[in-house]
Parts: structure tokens; sequence; C-alpha cells
């Protein structure tokens, strides 16, 4: 059985403070990312470890990209959405500066409405194709790719599988985890 991430019953919860920020900014800057669940008391916060590497990641960090999204990043999204489904972390590496939480919330509160509204019933389940899907009946540069691919869903616990074809332009789809590339 794992830990609780804070056992400390004195950590603070709830909306971080800007001397709170500045504090786990500083920390970063002097000794970089490290072991998340030591740096609250090294840096002098009384927030558990999660809490912070969270705050970083998702809100302090110098390379993250703020503002609304572009529509080649929203294009780009329901493509992905399209060929990986939910799968944020894979779909945000491809969007330099956003976030997984940011992408999956956009898809939530804009896209996946967006999409309703263009007449795809199910954005959640949806399959992009040609015809019926006006975003693909933009002019393509290059030969559109036909992707077959299995997708497994559960049933009241009963595993059945879905097969769709899902014809998408050629998108470079060179997906690594690391570190963004440097520019």
């Amino acid at each position: 059985m794992r830990k609780p991430c804070c056992e400390k019953k004195e950590t603070n919860k709830g909306a971080w403070t800007k001397q709170e920020d500045q504090k786990l900014i500083d920390y970063i800057h002097k000794h970089g990312e490290g072991c998340w669940s030591s740096l609250p008391l090294a840096a002098g916060l009384l927030r558990c470890g999660k809490s912070c590497r969270l705050r970083w990641v998702n809100y302090l960090r110098p390379d993250l990209k703020r503002g609304n999204f572009g529509e080649d990043e929203e294009d780009l999204i329901i493509k992905l959405h399209a060929l990986l489904g939910n799968r944020w972390s894979l779909i945000a590496g491809r969007l330099p500066g956003r976030t997984d939480n940011e992408v999956k919330n956009y898809w939530n509160t804009h896209l996946k409405r967006k999409l309703m509204k263009m007449g795809i019933d199910h954005p959640d389940n949806h399959r992009l194709t040609a015809g019926n899907n006006p975003l693909l009946n933009k002019p393509i540069t290059s030969k559109p790719a036909v992707i077959s691919f299995t997708n497994p869903t559960i049933n009241y616990g009963v595993e059945s599988k879905k097969t769709a074809l899902c014809i998408v332009p050629d998108l470079n789809l060179d997906l690594t985890i690391g570190p963004p590339p440097l520019p």
C-alpha cells in the first residue's frame, strides 16, 4: 500500500500565493527539478511534493504558452484525438508549450461542442472521415493516409472491440517522451 503524498497535517491546501509561487520558481531556477517529495521542505514551502510538481508543470514553467489556442492547434488536437483518443499527454507533446491538462480542458470545454455543432454526434468516439467531417475537406498538400485500427471499449465489464477506418492527412506522428526540442 502506498503512503499518501503528504502525511503532514500542517501542509497548505488550496490556492497558491504569489509568495509561494516565487519560492518554488526561485528554488527550481537555483537547484533544478529533482526529488519532488523533498523539494517543499528545502524550498521553505508548506506544500506536498505532488502539489509543487503540478504547480510547476501546469502553471509556472517558463516555456508554457499562455493565451487562446490557434486554429492550427485546434485542428491538430482534433486530428490527434481521432488517432489517439484521450491520450492527452501524447497530444500535448505535439503542441509546444501546452500541457496535457490544458489540452484536455480545452477539448472538453470548446472542441467537443464545436464538433457536435458540426454534426458529429459523439466527439468522444469520433473517427474523422472525409465524408462526414468538414475539417478534413480542407485542401491537403500531401496524400491522406488510411489507417485501420482497433478501438477497445468496455461495456459493463465485458470487453468488446470495434474496428474503425480513419482517413487523416499525412501527419508526422514521431511521438517521443523527453524534454521539448531546443529552439
